[in-house]
């Protein structure tokens, strides 16, 4: 392995990169202060291993690589404009019948186009705890990208992580926590690619806020400042699972990570994900993210979008610089072939649709109309919605609702937004249910956020920005509750507008609904796409307003992230709350079913809710001060601990906690059996063995067995997520390790089994650069949640 001098990374915003080349392979690493802050180069970049499940498409990419010119294979690692919708579309090989990608937002549902359908938002698939859930959604989805001639979604997102609470981008995300985060990427990776298209996992890595991401005048992008153990532990352990689960593409972000921009930077892309992850397929920049020439081609990048001015139209400065020698050839060859391998790898070479029809620029062309829309997305889209719902108050079984006779629904929330805007506008638009069309509304917000960042236009179904995405119709709450009003000849009251509305004491219930919105990026008048605080007065006076009048009011909150609800969660008359984050299209015809008890909630909070915002470790994002002004700097200090794991050190009591979610029945635990294999190796290292999708293969070997027994104990059969959590000796007092979602009749029995393997029972060295087991005794715990865990055991390893 070779590093070169950072002092080099400063320098290599053009063509080339010069200075000497050290090796340091004999460099001794004796704690974290050799990465916090630095980024040491890797060089060179791995070439694609072309092993194992790749070994097929690696040989056919290798083959069509070698039939092209030096110029050919450069075409291809640049983006073009086109005159589909897609997000961009690389270069292509016609005399070879190459004809490039289509890569297209988002993560949560193809946008910018008609006929197809709005999905969960990632929070919401973390909060269903579904791995089986998670993957039909991706299925499904991926088909809709297929169906449309998209052949790279970009998504999953797994970064951010959930790092700075108020971070824009946290609902496009799936957890603050990095196994349940990774768990369900893996399996959204495995089901969209088995739908043929190539996922782009992002954002690699460090994208843990809006407020300076990119560079603007003579401010570089924020350096996430962040140590090796926390890289490993927290932000690239999502990231390995995508890897492990075949994933084609991972997309780099915009920031800097230890003051290297993210896209050049060697350690990431060379030394973590190449090298130490074995990944197989391409790395793309996000889009504009490119902030070097040739030092980004040996940094491990394969692909810029949506164009490169460094490496040139058509690629042309690669081949000048290869020419003149400041870049190997071979690295050219080795970025046309990766990109080219995962387009085999998923099928794509044969029968995959036309783009230019599914994706075309339309209404002002004649176009073929491509329906994406399949029936089988039907119970897929409604379970989907139903599951990330999640209670977490309901007193004296306020909830499910049985036929009122006056039942009463205030807030902006309730209703479908007032427009159903053209779904796109061409090019990267970001197109967000409609609301773009209501910038100038008294109190509305633009479609990229205002301050207070409520969205008083109507209910959301995801939030902004390009993870948006383009729903077939919406299912407003208001809309369907009146279809149950009418079964059960209710009388309804409404008022959507007020703050302060007038409310008949006579309500049998008082639905109160409100939401908190989220985006990306800046908004036209300078605010940032972060949530500016937690308060929301005209939310919470709203909700106070009417619990001083309605003794039986219940509160459902659409959250693009977290939201806290002390303002008025302990008042007397306030006796439920949803958490009903982005479910999508489906969302009123999902949640009327949760409220009327034809569905017991099951969802489970993906993240923690806090008291007060000082008990949030890091609340708000960073921003450049003093000597940092042009070089703005975060500081990772707090390392591994943040949401449960720093509530669980500090001894923080949190509102709700990680984990936490009621049903309309109760269960019980009991039988904790765990068992570590006869066979399982426990040294302190793990074997050698070969590095393949994911990082050295023992890492995936089980050495621990737990079970335990679920009982349904309650009044209605519900399904509960069992959650495992263990105590690494000399980390955090616990962490998640498993969780299995399972559906129990009423009275009935359910074993629920799980398997810890090394990579789980292990934390990162930084002096060793390995994963190492721990000669300890290790606690395990079984529950309800992060802090309800009534099954407690050990296992001593070593």
């Amino acid at each position: 392995m070779f590093f070169l001098s950072i002092a080099s990374a400063f320098s290599c915003l053009v063509l080339a990169c010069s200075g000497a080349v050290i090796d340091t392979r004999d460099t001794v690493i004796t704690s974290d202060t050799f990465f916090y802050g630095q980024s040491p180069p890797v060089y060179p970049t791995p070439p694609m291993p072309g092993v194992g499940p790749w070994s097929a498409a690696y040989n056919k990419a290798k083959a069509l690589v070698a039939q092209m010119t030096l110029e050919e294979q450069a075409n291809i690692t640049v983006g073009y404009a086109s005159t589909s919708v897609c997000s961009g579309v690389t270069g292509s090989v016609p005399r070879l019948g190459w004809d490039g990608l289509c890569l297209s937002d988002a993560g949560n549902g193809l946008r910018s186009t008609e006929l197809v359908n709005g999905w969960p938002s990632g929070i919401h698939v973390g909060a269903s705890w579904n791995k089986d859930l998670a993957y039909s959604r991706a299925l499904q989805m991926g088909g809709e990208f297929k169906t449309k001639g998209v052949h790279v979604a970009l998504g999953p997102v797994v970064g951010p992580l959930g790092r700075v609470a108020v971070s824009g981008r946290n609902w496009e995300g799936i957890s603050n926590d990095p196994y349940l985060c990774g768990q369900l990427a893996y399996e959204t990776v495995r089901g969209i690619q088995e739908a043929g298209v190539i996922t782009s996992v992002k954002h690699f890595i460090g994208n843990e806020q809006e407020t300076n991401r990119s560079p603007s005048k003579n401010v570089s992008a924020v350096s996430a400042n962040i140590d090796d153990k926390a890289i490993h532990e927290l932000y690239l352990w999502p990231f390995q699972d995508a890897v492990h689960a075949g994933a084609g593409c991972v997309m780099c972000s915009y920031n800097r990570v230890n003051n290297s921009y993210s896209c050049q930077n060697s350690k990431m892309q060379n030394g973590l994900l190449k090298a130490e992850l074995g990944f197989e397929g391409f790395i793309v920049t996000d889009w504009g993210a490119q902030h070097a020439g040739i030092a980004g081609a040996e940094a491990g990048l394969d692909l810029v979008m949506p164009s490169s001015a460094t490496w040139g139209v058509s690629g042309g400065n690669l081949t000048i610089a290869v020419n003149n020698g400041s870049l190997a050839e071979s690295r050219v060859t080795d970025m046309a072939t990766r990109i080219i391998a995962a387009w085999y790898q998923m099928g794509q070479d044969e029968g995959f649709p036309d783009a230019d029809l599914g994706m075309s620029e339309a209404y002002t062309t004649p176009k073929k109309v491509v329906n994406g829309r399949k029936a089988a997305s039907k119970p897929v889209l409604l379970n989907g919605a139903l599951e990330g719902h999640v209670l977490v108050k309901n007193v004296n079984n306020a909830l499910p609702l049985k036929k009122p006779q006056l039942l009463s629904v205030f807030g902006y929330d309730a209703v479908a937004p007032p427009t159903m805007d053209v779904p796109f506008t061409g090019g990267s638009s970001s197109w967000i249910m409609g609301y773009e069309a209501y910038p100038n509304i008294p109190n509305g917000y633009t479609s990229f956020g205002i301050a207070d960042q409520v969205a008083r236009n109507g209910t959301i179904i995801s939030g902004g920005g390009s993870g948006a995405n383009a729903p077939a119709y919406i299912s407003a709450p208001f809309d369907a509750l009146q279809n149950q009003i009418y079964e059960d000849d209710t009388s309804l009251y409404w008022d959507f507008v007020s703050a302060n509305p007038a409310v008949d004491s006579s309500s049998d219930a008082c639905l109160v609904f409100i939401n908190a919105f989220a985006t990306e990026g800046l908004d036209r008048v300078g605010l940032h796409g972060e949530l500016s605080s937690f308060e929301y007065d005209f939310s919470d006076s709203l909700v106070l307003n009417v619990a001083a009048n309605c003794s039986n009011t219940i509160v459902i909150i659409h959250n693009a992230g977290l939201r806290l609800v002390d303002q008025w969660i302990d008042h007397p008359n306030v006796t439920a709350l949803i958490f009903a984050h982005l479910p999508g299209q489906d969302s009123g015809r999902a949640l009327v079913q949760l409220l009327y008890g034809v569905q017991s909630p099951s969802g489970k909070l993906p993240y923690t809710v806090a008291k007060n915002e000082s008990d949030i470790n890091v609340y708000m994002q960073s921003l450049p001060e003093g000597q940092y002004a042009l070089f703005p700097q975060s500081d990772y200090s707090e390392g591994v601990y943040i949401d449960y794991r720093d509530f669980d050190a500090k001894n923080i009591t949190p509102r709700y906690e990680f984990g936490f979610g009621l049903t309309y029945t109760t269960f019980e635990y009991s039988n904790l059996a765990i068992s570590l294999l006869p066979n399982a190796s426990t040294s302190f290292l793990p074997p050698t063995s070969a590095v393949l999708e994911g990082g050295v293969s023992s890492l995936w070997d089980v050495l621990v067995k737990v079970s335990a027994t679920v009982t349904n104990t309650g009044t209605v059969a519900a399904a509960e997520v069992a959650q495992l959590y263990v105590g690494i000796p000399n980390g955090p007092v616990k962490q998640l390790r498993g969780f299995s979602k399972v559906d129990i009749p009423l009275g009935a029995s359910v074993t629920v089994s799980f398997e810890l393997t090394r990579r789980d029972l292990s934390e990162w060295d930084v002096v060793l650069q390995s994963w190492v087991l721990q000669q300890a005794t290790y606690n395990i715990w079984v529950g309800a949640s992060s802090r309800i865990l009534p099954l407690a055991g050990t296992v001593v390893i070593g």
